[in-house]
């Protein structure tokens, strides 16, 4: 459907930060009249802007793809990806789920742990883990951000450091030998606080976000015991992961 294509080209454009329409045509498969209409809409959004030969996203701190955006795009990627990092827990944990769409994908999974204790700023996470009465959450305080559905705030940050964590599974916008970036400033300091204060870090990452990198590094490869994506990585990028000595796992999709 257009609109689900128009939803994905853009999520595409602001992961990779530009795009030229040809590279766009090909990625979508679509003809070039259809790649000029859908970036004339995609002007309109704001979120993206008209560069020679192409669309690049918008020059701000404040460019991050709508929630919808994210939340829509690589779905099965997104939920083998979740399915694997649930696995890691065990009964009794005390976890912090990070921020984004990817981590989401963990909670239905849970629900057959016991004891379970979850400590977040994500809001959809907090929606979906309610039902489980396995689960006890502590929600971070500070300000709602509409676009993250996510608390951010010095608040949040104090909060967090009360904790002890024995997994934080985290999410990002990009992955590249520049380190594990994300592109929200209000978020930055609570991504840094919930590495420092985890006895182990997983992070959670789809295969698109290699080479891309964001506003901000949080946090090296190496400050992470394991990575799951959902695809092999190029011989590349497994030999840059193999030397930061983070173990790489490819989620099944079965």
């Amino acid at each position: 459907m257009k609109a689900d294509r128009m939803l994905e080209m853009e999520r595409y454009i602001l992961q990779k930060g530009a795009a030229t329409m040809e590279e766009l045509r090909d990625r979508f498969d679509i003809s070039m009249n259809t790649v000029r209409r859908d970036v004339a809409q995609l002007l309109k959004r704001g979120m993206v802007e008209k560069v020679y030969g192409g669309v690049c996203a918008r020059k701000n701190e404040q460019t991050i793809p709508p929630y919808e955006v994210r939340r829509r795009g690589s779905e099965e990627a997104k939920a083998a990806i979740g399915k694997c990092a649930a696995s890691l827990v065990h009964d009794g944990d005390i976890i912090f789920i990070d921020s984004g769409t990817t981590t989401l994908h963990m909670i239905d999974h849970l629900a057959d742990k016991r004891d379970l204790t979850i400590i977040t700023n994500n809001l959809e996470a907090i929606n979906r883990a309610l039902p489980h009465a396995n689960i006890t959450i502590f929600a971070l305080p500070g300000q709602v951000r509409r676009k993250t559905r996510s608390f951010t705030g010095d608040d949040a940050v104090n909060y967090l450091r009360r904790f002890n964590i024995r997994i934080a599974f985290m999410a990002s916008t990009g992955l590249s030998p520049h380190g594990v970036t994300n592109s929200s400033p209000l978020e930055y300091e609570i991504k840094r606080c919930a590495v420092a204060s985890a006895e182990q870090r997983v992070l959670l990452i789809a295969h698109a976000k290699f080479g891309v990198t964001g506003l901000m590094t949080f946090a090296q490869l190496k400050d992470f015991n394991m990575l799951i994506t959902d695809m092999t990585p190029s011989a590349e990028d497994q030999a840059w992961v193999k030397r930061s000595g983070t173990q790489l796992i490819v989620a099944d999709h079965g």
